[in-house]
């Protein structure tokens, strides 16, 4: 959810604050397999158009619904499933569909139900969308496959295929512990460079884009088999510890209390650490200073 997003922001960037998630160059919306995504204002198109479904019965649900949408609202922002069940929808998640048109935005808290409006169309042919998006990923994931960014992005294998195809002349291929796949071209000299200084201790959150694997991906992350179904779980993921750049454990917050489960014993400067990670996190609307628990 967005105030996730916040924490992912702290996790890389000083001077991340409590109501930085709300900072008018970001904006939220529905993005790739209907997930909440808080991006850069100026990369709406791509999160958005990226995902706009080929076929035309699909793209004309979507384009239809941003229509009916747009003529309900009439500039006004309502709670989505006020506007599903006024709109007469059978089910107010419908409206999601609507979103790959780059027309639709929320502010969600987490605590309610998302707020919705509608805004001008974004300027952007939707391949070039996809394209962008698919670098994206790379960037980020890489190196990655294009049945995982099909996974990813909800378009599926064969689109996923399609993009990877058409960008062909700027991929280079690689060779992974758990197969073949690929990575931006422009990306490789930062591969071969020696890694930076990782952050001594960070408490990422659920859904945390250094999270968000799937299949044998997830086995270079955590490569004790018996540890990665406590990271992804079958219900709410927990947010994942990492210690020097290498996920040791778990963590989740239940108002100003964040209990931390490591995978191993921690030397004292780590617990210290963690702990002044945990204290540091930008909690909107907290009433008292965060305490860490550890649950051995």
């Amino acid at each position: 959810m967005p105030r996730a997003a916040l924490l992912s922001i702290h996790a890389r960037v000083q001077g991340t604050e409590p109501s930085t998630w709300e900072d008018s160059s970001l904006v939220q919306i529905w993005g790739p397999r209907f997930s909440v995504f808080v991006v850069a204002a100026s990369d709406l198109a791509i999160f958005s158009l990226g995902v706009l479904p080929e076929d035309d019965k699909r793209r004309r649900r979507a384009e239809d619904l941003a229509e009916r949408l747009r003529a309900y609202l009439s500039g006004k922002r309502e709670a989505y499933g006020e506007v599903g069940r006024a709109m007469g929808l059978r089910d107010p998640y419908m409206l999601r569909y609507a979103a790959a048109t780059g027309t639709v935005l929320l502010r969600w808290d987490g605590a309610r139900q998302p707020a919705i409006w509608s805004v001008p169309a974004p300027q952007m042919d939707p391949r070039d969308a996809r394209l962008e998006l698919a670098r994206r990923y790379l960037h980020s994931y890489g190196p990655a496959t294009a049945e995982a960014f099909g996974w990813w992005s909800g378009i599926g294998s064969p689109a996923g295929t399609a993009a990877f195809e058409d960008l062909q002349s700027s991929l280079t291929p690689v060779q992974t512990p758990v197969g073949d796949a690929w990575i931006l071209t422009a990306d490789e000299e930062a591969f071969r460079a020696a890694p930076q200084a990782a952050a001594k201790a960070r408490l990422l959150p659920s859904g945390d884009s250094f999270l968000l694997l799937q299949g044998a991906d997830r086995d270079l992350l955590v490569p004790e088999a018996g540890r990665r179904d406590q990271l992804w779980t079958t219900r709410v993921w927990p947010g994942g510890l990492l210690i020097d750049g290498e996920v040791v454990g778990t963590w989740r917050r239940a108002n100003a209390v964040i209990t931390v489960r490591p995978w191993r014993s921690l030397t004292g400067a780590e617990r210290e650490a963690v702990t002044a990670e945990g204290q540091s996190l930008p909690i909107p609307s907290l009433e008292r200073p965060l305490a860490v628990r550890w649950a051995e």
